[in-house]
């Protein structure tokens, strides 16, 4: 039998290739094809929190209704790509919004606006903190605390190069004569407002009624008061859309806030710094379109501080005197991209 086994095995030929060995996970072949989600359903992020985004419907779809809150996490595909409040996303998955039920963010669509900063001014790595938003409201008290120039200043910069649409919003006007220090910003053409507790709201309704605006500003200005005073149930509103599966409340994280007149406000109470690192001469100069023509006059590397950093620069010839102010309070907004003042940057914060 033994021989007749062998004879037979020596007939057939047996060798390597007739062992078959299975292939480990890590060998198979992957396929590079991914899904399209052409039925992803399209939402903004309002409210962001440890691996998960709050995120509102913004269409109606057949298995979902517009206006509806979901809760969602980033879809592997995306790996760490930044997405942040005002952003808007494809969603997939659960979208009914039932308590306890997770969708995915499957793709981040091309960015309008972003407000931006830095941690300070030596901090190469920017971090977006809205994005989309048409507005900044800059939320700034004429005493009690001081107004501070310097932090209105960065706001601006930032502002101006993100492609956002600034607007000084003076609180506690009853302190203080708003007028001087609104008075430092004026050949910039900045709307300024006054929204102190006993102020009318309807000229700011104007502004931001059906648009996205950001809103920041220093502990005791009265930033929150404000927020209350446009949305009565903000804190409510707060509760929901940051409650998003963690188990805390995310007061120190930006969060979208519905207005009832078709609007949001992204209040921002975790900024505690407001660096520029990521700021160049030009891109603040840019912004301003009839200044942008007159700084191609002017020589290779010009800051446009003017003499005696920069005699040449074109700035100092212009004319028209309102060309020449608006000159000038850019060169303001330059100066802050060389401050490092703890006011200025934001760092005392709460």
């Amino acid at each position: 039998m033994a021989g007749g086994r062998g004879g037979e095995s020596g007939a057939r030929g047996w060798d390597e290739s007739d062992i078959r060995i299975r292939p480990g996970k890590g060998s198979r072949p992957r396929t590079k094809r991914r899904p399209t989600h052409s039925d992803a359903a399209s939402a903004m992020v309002v409210s962001v929190d440890r691996g998960r985004w709050g995120c509102v419907l913004l269409d109606d779809g057949p298995d979902h209704v517009a206006g509806t809150w979901i809760v969602t996490m980033r879809a592997r595909e995306l790996g760490r790509t930044p997405i942040v409040v005002g952003d808007h996303v494809g969603v997939v998955g659960d979208l009914t919004g039932t308590r306890d039920t997770l969708s995915r963010i499957i793709r981040v669509e091309d960015r309008s606006t972003v407000l931006r900063r830095t941690a300070d001014d030596s901090d190469p790595y920017e971090r977006v903190v809205v994005a989309n938003a048409e507005l900044l409201l800059i939320v700034v008290a004429v005493a009690d605390p001081p107004p501070r120039a310097g932090f209105v200043a960065r706001a601006l910069v930032a502002a101006y190069t993100g492609g956002l649409e600034p607007v000084l919003c003076l609180t506690k006007g009853d302190l203080d004569d708003p007028s001087v220090f609104a008075a430092e910003f004026e050949a910039l053409d900045v709307p300024v407002l006054q929204v102190g507790i006993d102020d009318d709201l309807a000229a700011l309704h104007e502004l931001i009624d059906g648009r996205i605006s950001a809103m920041i500003g220093h502990s005791g200005v009265g930033k929150s008061t404000l927020v209350n005073r446009l949305i009565p149930d903000a804190h409510r509103a707060v509760g929901v859309v940051s409650g998003v599966g963690k188990g805390r409340h995310t007061s120190t994280q930006s969060v979208a806030l519905e207005l009832g007149t078709d609007g949001w406000v992204v209040d921002t109470p975790g900024i505690r710094s407001f660096g520029l690192a990521h700021v160049s001469p030009d891109d603040v100069v840019g912004a301003f379109s009839d200044l942008h023509e007159i700084a191609e006059e002017c020589p290779r590397g010009c800051t446009h501080q003017g003499p005696p950093a920069d005699p040449e620069c074109r700035f100092d010839a212009i004319t028209d005197p309102a060309a020449h102010r608006r000159a000038l309070a850019v060169r303001e907004l330059l100066g802050v991209l060389q401050s490092n003042d703890a006011w200025a940057l934001g760092t005392d914060q709460d």
